[in-house]
């Protein structure tokens, strides 16, 4: 994506941006709370297996939407599929609760417009030297960006296709319905497999607040860790690195100097041993005649990158 001069003259307006940082810092700290209920539960011998099974079932969907859905199909355009499968996706990646679909799509289209420069909504770096700027900026990259309204991307400017999708929009407009979903159904889900309201409850615990919990982090960690530490096959204008670590949770995301040097791949994993979750996903979605115009990178392309 071409890089722009003016940064900052293209930033979302918030119509009420204390309502916001409420929202925010409710659907950051929840989640902790369900963590302390978790160690509670655990504690009291009341941790069951139903509780494991309600996750997985919210984690993978929930994240694929993210991986898949938010970012490979809607941001980058890495493959084209059919109407109901982009519903599909778009709205499982609103349960995971990471923002309405577009704001995501503009912010993290500003991202590589700006890529650790000035303009980028969540850059680690430029935060001061030493240790203390360190920290600073991976806590800013983290989830302190999350709170300001400076950088965020227009939504005009950097999503106006998404804008026009009637499907897209729809979603993007009834974000909180899809986020109360992504609570509700672990509900019902824990008291079916549990048989018992309290394993509803739990149900709802694990598979809405910690479920929460721990794809936000790996999300955040993408921005934060994926920007710091890691190792780097292609040089970019930017500091993205490959970080093995998070490659299962995060679905193949954590590739994430593979995908800065070809931002439209539908492949971030790009050696036969990066593991890559999501262009799993998209190959099984193509191969049911689901996904077409898939976006592929040659070995000659990467050869030539890496030496560049």
């Amino acid at each position: 994506m071409v890089r722009h001069v003016t940064a900052r003259d293209d930033v979302q307006p918030v119509a009420n941006e204390a309502l916001d940082r409420f929202a925010t810092g409710t659907i950051t700290v929840l989640p902790f709370v369900g963590l302390g209920l978790a160690i509670w539960q655990a504690w009291g011998g009341w941790l069951h297996v139903s509780d494991a099974i309600v996750f997985a079932l919210l984690y993978v969907p929930a994240g694929l939407g993210v991986t898949v859905g938010f970012h490979r199909l809607l941001t980058h355009r890495a493959f084209k599929t059919t109407r109901s499968v982009r519903f599909i996706f778009t709205a499982l990646g609103s349960v995971a609760v990471e923002g309405p679909v577009i704001s995501w799509v503009a912010d993290h289209r500003k991202h590589h417009a700006f890529a650790d420069e000035e303009g980028d909504p969540h850059s680690p770096h430029g935060h001061g030297g030493g240790w203390s700027g360190a920290l600073r900026g991976l806590l800013h990259a983290h989830v302190g960006w999350l709170f300001l309204h400076d950088q965020r991307g227009s939504h005009e400017r950097y999503a106006p296709d998404l804008l026009a999708d009637p499907v897209v929009s729809f979603v993007h407009r009834t974000f909180l319905w899809w986020a109360l979903g992504g609570l509700v159904a672990p509900f019902f889900l824990g008291w079916l497999i549990g048989g018992t309201l309290f394993a509803g409850l739990t149900g709802m615990l694990w598979g809405g607040l910690i479920r929460m919990l721990v794809l936000h982090h790996v999300t955040y960690s993408i921005n934060s860790l994926c920007h710091f530490f890691g190792r780097r096959r292609f040089p970019t204008d930017d500091e993205s690195t490959n970080f093995a670590p998070l490659a299962l949770l995060s679905f193949g995301e954590s590739w994430h100097n593979n995908h800065h040097a070809f931002p439209t791949s539908a492949r971030h994993g790009l050696r036969w041993w990066e593991v890559d979750i999501s262009a799993g996903v998209i190959w099984t979605l193509e191969k049911a005649g689901l996904a077409w115009d898939v976006v592929r990178v040659t070995p000659e392309r990467q050869a030539a990158r890496a030496a560049a």
